[in-house]
């Protein structure tokens, strides 16, 4: 059988109320959303690295759903050295094991991490 679980709503008095829900409604709705939200992220580091103002780093961190956080924990960089390295200037000298970190990280190749798709 179908389980249920408590998401707390405002009810007609402008209270939080317990409200009985199969939650799936709500969860696909925020995940559509999230989705939505690292596509466009995606569209808009593709168009930056195609203009030469950021690079294919950002494009595939975002692509493959994940953010400035997930990315240096998944690789162990910190996070400013993360943030340096989506920078246009830093990416290309990065050296081959940072290159190979990332790669894995994003589930690509060292080659895949240089290119960008022709449509984001």
């Amino acid at each position: 059988m179908g389980h249920s679980k408590v998401l707390y709503a405002l009810d007609e008095q402008g209270h939080y109320a317990a409200t009985p829900c199969s939650g799936w409604e709500a969860e696909e709705i925020v995940l559509d959303q999230a989705i939505a939200e690292f596509e466009r992220r995606a569209a808009d580091a593709w168009q930056r690295a195609r203009q030469g103002r950021g690079s294919a780093l950002e494009y595939h961190m975002y692509h493959r759903r994940m953010d400035l956080v997930l990315l240096a924990q998944s690789t162990g960089f910190c996070k400013w050295r993360v943030r340096r390295h989506l920078r246009p200037g830093a990416f290309p000298k990065l050296s081959d094991r940072c290159r190979q970190r990332y790669a894995e990280a994003l589930g690509l190749t060292p080659m895949q991490l240089d290119t960008l798709p022709e449509q984001p």
